[in-house]
């Protein structure tokens, strides 16, 4: 057996390098200056060819958002690119294609449409000056006298060129250093529902998953991963592994014990032939009920850190004529991505190569240059396509791992978790505990809120951020510090809390259970105002306009107010994140045994302005399902230092028969954009428990919901 005892602990690492780019000119980031180059050899943004085609290169990552589809819209919008001759591929890693938002090549956030929205465009309507101005030299004309459309120049008296005939001449052009971008009334192609380009890949089975990756000589690995922080192995069968046909090695890492095979499934024998007893040391004692505990206490924390501070809630509490109290919790939960983890390495001396569906390139390839002793340049990431992604993918665990077998091994290695694997591998939204208090005068008016956070801090667990002075970590109260109801007094507190188990980035992260949190406790105190849950957010919304304005186009597609069918009840809620707005209201029913049925969700959405309208309907379509399996059953829990929840049979996800129709509403605006991968989360859990509550007059305050509560004798 091969053995590494210790590994340092890897801090993200921003890319390195430079490149130059294709048709005379480098935006990477908006007002850099443009080196002018001969050729149209593709080493960046965009390539045009000599038969006309549009490549657009594409440095994020394509996990079901769309990239791939809006990158090459807001290129090709300025370009005047005649669509059906645009192609895109996936860029190497290089500082050149980093994420204006992170200044490092990664995705996430809901950020690469809001962070390339500029830059983008102006790499597009640079290259098109470039072509024009060409096109005029050629023709001897003036370059203001000539049009482009569909990826060809014209000119007076019928003067007509493609771009394809003009790319030599074009590439001797002067990069413009400020290029004009068009006014988003005469855009063509952004804001339509042009076909994505990567779907004929996934329905002909050309496209790529991480998991499709192949390499000869290549072993596959399977991890005995150890089920907590620090545990280590103080008993295993190495002789019973190795006895399983195919397999070829066994490696103990700081993460687990990987078996090495010809195969998955002889590689997975093999690991479960290992019958690894793990010393799981202090974690031993974590449990579910002690992680409550904790967060409650920092809930209550009076000392805790300040995240936002107006007027003076004690004193407004003190002269209160009512006051209300509620306490709110939301749980760990796993990404569970539909592919789970997996990557493909080859280490071969000081030179690294993998395959991966990854979210994080840039730091990825400075990790990986600490753990294989190499320089970041000799570090080469394939990126794939990823099956999901939800912030799992940021992670490099897997891709630590998987180099350093491919190193120790001699051999390429594809390590691949399995499902179980994936949902106890530790990096999970943060188990929140959320404490309101509320002041409101005689006629129900809303006065004072108090609010405290108990969670711990994906700041702190990142490897690459710090939190602030002021103690407060932003992920971790984001969407409550900053609702948007005008409230005179109000004190928002944070009691950092540390239960033991790795905190990460899941889908619209702290804003998942804080607009659960905040939503529920306003539909509350509607309720104890005896005013209608619409009327009353409306009425506290006179100073954020766009959550307004979601709020009320919601409202009125669902006919709140209106008719609904025998047994049938709706709830609303309300959210920004990513700089989208989206209001939802829920239209469900609960049976006699307390199972609620989500029957229709509406969906206004505000995300500034659009890309590509159909990709926006998909994802918030999508992120309403992710949502509502949160709501309804999505838990991870801890006994005696171990997970409980393995495959979907008890970690389940929404069924098909339990989907809702869906309405999405886009407004129509000339704001930037906002993100969209992101924001239909938020909205959905607390839209749902407020429709029950409407349904049962029972408030259900912790997520998974507690169906057994909604039974009826």
């Amino acid at each position: 057996m091969t053995t590494l005892t210790s590994t340092s602990r890897r801090d993200f690492l921003k890319a390195g390098g430079s490149a130059a780019l294709v048709v005379g000119f480098a935006l990477p980031m908006a007002g850099r200056a443009l080196a002018a180059v001969s050729t149209f050899h593709p080493n960046a943004w965009v390539r045009i060819t000599p038969d006309n085609r549009v490549t657009v290169i594409c440095g994020s990552s394509e996990m079901g958002q769309g990239v791939l589809t809006a990158i090459p819209m807001l290129l090709a919008e300025e370009l005047d690119a005649d669509w059906n001759l645009v192609a895109v591929e996936q860029a190497p890693v290089d500082k050149a294609f980093n994420n204006p938002a992170f200044g490092m090549q990664a995705t996430g956030g809901s950020s690469t449409v809001r962070g390339h929205w500029e830059p983008l465009r102006k790499a597009g309507a640079a290259a098109r000056e470039m072509l024009v101005a060409a096109a005029a030299a050629q023709w001897k004309v003036e370059a203001s006298t000539l049009r482009t459309a569909k990826s060809v120049v014209t000119g007076p008296g019928g003067l007509s060129a493609t771009y394809g005939s003009l790319v030599e001449a074009a590439a001797q052009q002067k990069v413009p250093e400020a290029p004009t971008l068009k006014d988003p009334k005469d855009f063509t192609l952004l804001g339509t529902g042009v076909r994505r380009l990567d779907t004929p890949l996934k329905v002909n089975g050309t496209g790529k998953f991480g998991i499709d990756a192949q390499v000869p000589g290549l072993l596959v690995a399977v991890m005995a991963r150890a089920p907590a922080k620090d545990a280590k192995p103080k008993k295993m069968d190495e002789a019973k592994a190795k006895a399983v046909k195919g397999v070829r090695q066994v490696i103990t890492l700081p993460t687990g014990v990987a078996v090495l095979a010809d195969g998955y499934w002889a590689a997975k024998k093999g690991r479960d032939a290992l019958a690894v007893e793990w010393d799981l040391g202090p974690a031993a004692a974590l449990d579910s009920a002690g992680v409550t505990a904790m967060l409650d206490e920092g809930a209550r924390d009076a000392a805790g850190a300040v995240a936002r501070e107006a007027g003076s809630a004690t004193t407004a509490f003190s002269g209160a004529a009512k006051k209300l109290e509620a306490r709110y919790e939301a749980p760990y939960l796993a990404h569970a991505c539909m592919e789970p983890m997996n990557c493909t390495a080859r280490v071969s001396g000081d030179e690294v190569e993998i395959w991966v569906g990854t979210q994080s390139q840039g730091p990825v390839q400075g990790i990986l240059a600490q753990v294989a002793q190499a320089t970041p340049a000799k570090v080469k990431i394939n990126t794939m396509l990823l099956g999901g992604g939800f912030g799992r993918r940021f992670a490099p665990d897997f891709t630590i791992d998987a180099t350093l077998l491919s190193k120790i091994s001699g051999k390429p290695v594809k390590l691949i978790y399995s499902r179980e694997d994936d949902t106890a591998a530790g990096f999970y939204r943060p188990a929140s505990v959320a404490r309101f208090e509320a002041a409101m005068d005689g006629s129900g008016g809303l006065t004072a809120l108090k609010a405290g956070v108990g969670s711990p801090s994906i700041m702190a667990a990142s490897g690459f951020m710090k939190i602030p002075p002021n103690g407060v970590d932003s992920f971790a109260v984001e969407g409550l510090a900053d609702h948007p109801y005008d409230i005179p007094h109000q004190r928002i507190t944070y009691g950092r809390r540390e239960p033991g188990p790795q905190v990460w980035f899941w889908r619209s992260v702290g804003h998942s259970q804080n607009a659960f949190f905040i939503e529920g406790f306003i539909d509350e105190l509607a309720a104890e105002a005896k005013k209608d849950p619409y009327e009353f957010r409306r009425a506290l919304l006179g100073k954020s306009p766009r959550h307004k304005g979601v709020l009320e186009l919601a409202a009125n597609k669902a006919g709140w107010g209106g008719a609904l069918p025998a047994g049938v009840s709706r709830g609303i809620a309300v959210a920004e994140s990513f700089g989208t707005y989206v209001a939802e209201v829920a239209e469900i029913s609960v049976a006699a045994d307390g199972t609620p049925k989500v029957h229709r969700v509406v969906a206004a959405v505000d995300c500034g302005m659009t890309v590509n309208p159909e990709i926006i309907r998909r994802q918030i379509e999508g992120a309403i399902v992710y949502g509502l399996t949160a709501a309804l059953y999505g838990r991870i829990s801890f006994k005696g230092g171990r997970v409980e929840q393995g495959n979907f049979d008890t970690y389940p996800m929404l069924r098909i028969t339990e989907m809702p129709k869906v309405e999405v509403h886009i407004v129509q605006s000339s704001e930037k954009p906002g993100g969209i991968g992101e924001p239909g989360t938020p909205p959905i859990a607390p839209a749902l428990a407020n429709a029950i509550f409407a349904a049962t007059g029972k408030r259900l305050r912790s997520l998974p919901f507690d169906t057994s509560m909604l039974k009826r004798a």
